[in-house]
């Protein structure tokens, strides 16, 4: 994941694993898919990967690469 900076601090923020209460990685629905997999109303997903400022402790999440 490559570095972000806090939008408050401008200190480097560090990766934070985000999981649900049954310790599963979030993912979001980004949309449909095409073919058999769409008509049974499969969604494309991508993975949430958590940031943390050190200083303020500001979260914030961004969605990677589509599963």
């Amino acid at each position: 994941m490559e570095q972000r900076r806090c939008p408050d601090c401008g200190v480097t923020m560090e990766p934070v694993p985000v999981r649900d209460g049954e310790s599963m990685r979030l993912s979001i629905a980004t949309g449909s898919r095409d073919g058999l997999l769409g008509k049974l109303g499969l969604k494309n997903r991508a993975t949430l990967q958590g940031v943390c400022c050190p200083e303020c402790r500001l979260v914030r999440l961004y969605a990677s690469g589509e599963e």
